[in-house]
This record gives structure tokens, sequence and C-alpha cells, in this order.
């Protein structure tokens, strides 16, 4: 039994160590709260290089003597400031990418006004994105650059990139809603058509106000988002980092801005309710947005517990694009903890960088060895060759990086079979080249006449290789909806091609692959129209 005045005197002891406790956060309200005010976020110096309506293309001050090559565009979401990721110095995507080396851009897209309700998800990918593409491509030198889409961003940079490959080098896509076919979480079922109609919203606000969004993304965890955080917030107030991390969160949380409605509109009924995207179903305009002109290095960049975009809406993308280069990297954390907390800092965005820069040096013409001379007995057919310069400008953009002398041969091959070649030859020179080549006799019909000093008889291995061409097997990624990863799966289940899948058995395959029977079926009757 408990001593009743040891009990009394811990009561006594609990209530003095409250009272003390209570000063001393009264004391430091005051400044506490003029630094939640004050707080200062987006520190690293940038300049803005391109405007258009609300939009605007900041270019920030490099952080080191040499950058690689190829630079690297942000995009951002239309919902929230874009400033979460450059919140703080020592938490910043923006200071950190800037100290690997890159030449970072970033779009603001502003808060659309009344007058721009009509803007539509084909004005910023195919007019606002493109733009500042190419702004970034002139300034830069470069024919493609980097993209690094987050969130609905990411989506967005997802279909620029598969409307302009040519012009994207690398694609990255962080925490993207990507496919929405039952692993959405919440957003997705909250969003689901017999549940929400976006134009209900569109016809009574014309743009989404950012107080109703914030609201939905709040109730997704109303005690954590209402409750819990200014527990911890009281809790810690005496710790000036706390307050100051906290401060700039809700700074930017509380500067939430309005969408365009008819973007909004396309977003919700065309991505989360049809999923068109990732079905290859999707149009911006009247062109259809084709994921399997996707074909660049893709990394998708996913937070383990993130409860607006979950893994499962972003990952299965992969497998449906054209890309051979694709990476994923999940991370534990959320949604916005992929760019703010240390850990990810620490230990996630190193591994991003190396990512981009593995693919973003290119190729220094002064820099490479030179071609050999060549030997005394190709001389003269060296002599003849012309346009190794212009095939190194060919090779300029780095998209297909091959060796001196690989290139020097595919020029020799293509002067010798150009409709031109020779152009600059004598009568003389081009009847004495071809004397060598002419038959004696003329061939019969049905006849061939060969030089029988050079066949050489055919190998059982020259049958067997002309048999494997012959009977070489489909591209089944010719297919809408098969990316790599699937072709490479149904080979494995000894499915290659267009016939073997229309004479599979739909629910044997879908066992056996884990694939759904109904975009089996729909692979099938693809198959047959071949």
């Amino acid at each position: 039994m408990n001593n009743p005045f040891a009990t009394a005197l811990n009561m006594q002891r609990q209530a003095w160590e409250a009272t003390a406790d209570l000063a001393e956060k009264s004391r430091v309200a005051p400044d506490r709260t003029e630094t939640v005010e004050n707080i200062e976020v987006g520190q690293t110096p940038s300049e803005v290089v391109y405007e258009e309506n609300k939009l605007k293309l900041l270019h920030y001050e490099s952080q080191t003597e040499e950058q690689h090559d190829v630079p690297i565009l942000i995009v951002y979401a239309l919902i929230n400031k874009p400033y979460i990721l450059d919140l703080q110095p020592d938490r910043s995507v923006v200071r950190t990418l800037l100290e690997s080396g890159f030449d970072v851009y970033l779009i603001d897209w502003g808060e659309p006004s009344k007058l721009d309700r009509s803007l539509s998800l084909d004005d910023y990918v195919n007019r606002y994105i493109d733009n500042c593409v190419d702004v970034v491509r002139e300034r830069s030198g470069q024919d493609a650059i980097n993209i690094l889409g987050y969130c609905m961003g990411g989506t967005k940079s997802a279909m620029y990139a598969s409307l302009y490959p040519e012009k994207v080098k690398n694609l990255g896509l962080m925490a993207a809603g990507l496919c929405f076919a039952g692993e959405g979480g919440v957003l997705e079922l909250w969003g689901g058509e017999e549940f929400y109609d976006p134009e209900a919203v569109t016809e009574t606000f014309d743009n989404v106000p950012a107080e109703f969004l914030d609201v939905g993304f709040a109730l997704m965890d109303p005690v954590a988002n209402n409750v819990t955080k200014y527990v911890r917030f009281y809790d810690n107030m005496e710790d000036g980092d706390f307050v100051e991390n906290f401060a700039r969160m809700e700074r930017w949380l509380d500067e939430g801005i309005d969408v365009a409605g008819e973007a909004y509109e396309e977003f919700i009924r065309d991505i989360y309710q049809d999923n068109k995207l990732y079905n290859n179903e999707l149009y911006l305009g009247d062109e259809r947005v084709d994921v399997s002109n996707i074909d660049m290095p893709v990394l998708q960049i996913v937070a383990e517990y993130d409860h607006l975009i979950p893994p499962g809406a972003s990952k299965p993308f992969n497998e449906v694009i054209g890309s051979d280069d694709t990476e994923v990297m999940e991370f534990a954390t959320g949604h916005i903890g992929m760019s703010v907390s240390s850990r990810s800092h620490e230990e996630l965005w190193p591994q991003v960088s190396e990512w981009f820069e593995e693919r973003s040096n290119g190729s220094d013409v002064d820099s490479e060895p030179e071609t050999p001379e060549p030997e005394a007995a190709d001389a003269a057919l060296a002599e003849d060759v012309a346009g190794d310069e212009s095939g190194a400008e060919d090779l300029a953009d780095g998209s297909g990086l091959e060796t001196d002398a690989e290139s020097s041969t595919q020029t020799e091959l293509d002067a010798e079979t150009s409709d031109l070649h020779g152009e600059d030859r004598s009568d003389a020179e081009i009847v004495e080249r071809g004397e060598d080549d002419v038959q004696e006799e003329p061939a019969e019909p049905g006849e061939m006449n060969v030089d029988e000093e050079v066949v050489e008889e055919v190998t059982d291995e020259d049958v067997d290789a002309e048999s494997a061409i012959e009977s070489e097997t489909d591209d089944l990624t010719d297919l809408d909806g098969v990316g790599q990863a699937y072709a490479d799966t149904l080979a494995e289940a000894g499915i290659e091609t267009f016939d073997e899948l229309v004479d599979a058995d739909v629910a044997e395959l879908a066992t056996e692959t884990g694939i759904s029977p109904s975009r089996i079926e729909d692979w099938i009757e693809q198959a047959e129209s071949r």
C-alpha cells in the first residue's frame, strides 16, 4: 500500500514541475510567435529567366565550379508552392542537386485567377512545360534535359516525356500519381466516380479553392493533423530548431494555391477515375499520350508510408512504358518527408543524385581519343570517305555513344552506299573501280553468277543462324500496355510471340504470371488483330 504522505508529496512535485514548465513556455512564447510569423523559406539564390502568364521559371545559382552537362528541370504540383523542395538550407532538394554539380531550374506555377479557369492539362503540358523545357535547352545548349517531377508534377512530367521523348534525357518521378487500379489509397477511393463529381466543385467555385483541398487532405489523418502536431509543438516549444522546422512546414501548408478548374476536372476524371494514363488511353487535345514512347531512363522515387500517393499508385507504371532502363527507389518515409526529412537527405538524395550523374555527362568530342591513322591498304578508301565531322556532330546529343572505330566504320558504310557517293571521282576512276565487279557472262534467268574464290561452304551453324532469324520472336511490347517488364514476365511463362499469346489459356497465364485476366484478355485481342 502506498504511503499517503508520499503520494501527496509526489502530486505536489508534479504540480510544481508543471507550473515551472508553463512559466518557461510562457517566457519563450513571444520569441516563438515571432519565429512562426517571420520564418524564411526558399533561401537558395535564384533568378527568374522566363515568365508566362502566372508562371515563373527559376534558375538557381550554382554551388560548384563545374556542372554536369545536362541540367535538371523540376516540375512541381499545381496545388502548393514549390519551395517545399527548398524549405531550408540543410533540407533542400534543390540545394542537394546543386551541390552534386547540377544546373537546376524549377517551375513556379503561381496562382491562377478566375481568367485561368479554362486552363487544361493540355495547356500545362504542351504549352507551359514545353516552353520551359525549350528555354532550358537553349540556355544549356543541350538537345535533351533531365526532368524531375514531384507529385502531380510527376504525372504531368510523364505525360510530357511521352509526347516529347526527344527532349527528355532522363526522367525522375517523385511520389507521382500514375496508376489508379485499386492501389491508390484513400484519395483514389474518395475520388471514385460513384462518390465524387469534380464538375460539381468547379461549377460552384470555378477554380478549386486551396482551403477546400486542405480540408480534404487534413481529413485523411484528422487526429495527427488537428491534434497531435499541436501537442507536439507545445511539448517542444523550448527547442528553437524544432520550432523553426515546425514554422516552415506550417507556412507551406497555409500557403496553398487554387487549382485551375478545367485541369482539376481532367486530372480527377481521366487520371484517378478512368486511369487513362496507365491504360494508355489519355489524350491531351487531339494528341494521344502514348506511354510506350517513354524510352529514356526512368527513376521512380516513392515513399513507403505515403498516404497521398502510395507506392502502388506509382511503381506499376514502369511495367507499361517503353524504357529498358527503369529503377525504383523506395524509402521509409511519407509524401512530404521524402523532400524535407534529414534522413532522406542523408540517405535517399545522394542515391538520386548519383543516378542522374551517371546519365548526365555528355560526350566531349575534344577529349575523345583520336582515331588511329588508317593502314596503307585502307588509305585509298579512307580518302574517299566523307562526313567524319558531321558524324561527330550527330553524336553530340549523347543519345547513342559509339567508339571512334564504330563511328568511322559506319561513316564508311554510309559513304559507300550513298546515292551521291562517287560524285567527286573522275569517270575513269569509276570505271576502274567497277571493272573487277563485272561478271564475265550475264546470268541466265533464275541463275546467279558468283565469284567462286570468295564463296565458302555454308556450315550447319550458318543454317541454324538463318533459321533463328526466320523464327524471330514477335516484339510483345508493340502491344498497348505491354512494357519490357511485362514482356519479360510473359517470356518466362513461355509466351514470346503473338500466336502463343492468342493460344494461351487466360486463367492459367494469369495464375502463372500474376497479371490480371482482364489485362491479358486485352492483349490477346490486340494480338489477334496483328
